[in-house]
């Protein structure tokens, strides 16, 4: 040990210690809660001040009407759309998927896959689900639109993941033999996982916005849609209150249970650490 490291080492011990700050990290859930908290009390004062003519029911009244009303009303609505969400949840974003593996693995279609991409997120789907109601009828529109809805976010999280392979982690498996087949399926789909499931996480209320606004368009004699436009036309506006609780409730489950397969299948993204 030389003079110099004693002399730093003795430099380094007569430095006041600074304490370090303990940080409580704070469920992840936290934040979602206080705002949740955050509109229920913007919501009442609106009420309380009679805002929009007094028009805006408090959600106690909201409340005690959903009990009044009970499961004999919400639950067969709710049901019909939780049903016609997930077939075009199903549905839409496995052509999504799809059509991003084939991207990666066939290069010459990405214009026209992204031209699909494209159109149908521009594409009024208000406009095609008419004509689908007519072709079709029943609730082919509701999974239509759900599906729709899904389509370009999933397409486009999908892709990306599958683009953010690492590419010293591909070169390894190619140093090791290994050809294109061993690359997607060790490291591309593998890094394409956070990013699927984050498009996901938001292709969920998506999907039912789609089913509910196909259920607008008639032909169905049940589920959300369908009881918000009752209420609306007999000016029940806490039941239409209710039913639009109902509808953002259905939303928050289709996260929920989104998020919760993600956790487990991708524990790696939510560790300590994972995100700097």
């Amino acid at each position: 040990m030389t003079i110099t490291d004693i002399e730093n080492v003795a430099t380094a011990a007569a430095q006041p210690s600074v304490p370090r700050r303990i940080r409580l990290k704070r469920p992840t859930w936290f934040g979602g809660a206080v705002g949740i908290c955050g509109l229920i009390a913007l919501w009442w004062i609106l009420a309380a001040a009679g805002v929009a003519g007094g028009t805006i029911p408090t959600p106690w009244v909201v409340v005690s009407t959903m009990f009044d009303d009970g499961w004999s009303l919400y639950g067969p609505n709710f049901t019909v759309t939780a049903s016609g969400a997930l077939q075009g949840f199903l549905w839409g974003n496995l052509l999504a998927i799809t059509l991003a593996v084939l991207v990666v693995l066939i290069p010459p279609i990405e214009g026209l896959a992204t031209q699909l991409a494209i159109l149908s997120y521009c594409t009024p789907l208000l406009a095609l689900g008419p004509i689908i109601l007519v072709v079709f009828g029943g609730r082919t529109p509701t999974i239509f639109l759900a599906a729709m809805y899904c389509f370009f976010t999933t397409m486009v999280g999908t892709l990306a993941g599958l683009r953010s392979a690492d590419k010293t982690s591909l070169d390894l498996v190619a140093a090791y033999g290994g050809g294109r087949s061993q690359k997607f399926t060790k490291v591309q789909l593998v890094s394409a996982l956070p990013s699927t499931f984050a498009a996901l996480k938001i292709a969920a209320p998506s999907a039912v916005l789609g089913a509910i606004l196909g259920e607008y368009l008639g032909g169905v004699d049940s589920g959300i849609g369908v009881a918000l436009t009752a209420a609306q036309t007999s000016y029940n506006v806490p039941r239409t209150w209710g039913m639009a609780i109902a509808a953002a409730l259905l939303a928050g489950l289709g996260y929920a249970v989104v998020a919760a397969i993600a956790q487990l299948v991708t524990p790696w993204t939510s560790a300590p650490g994972a995100q700097k």
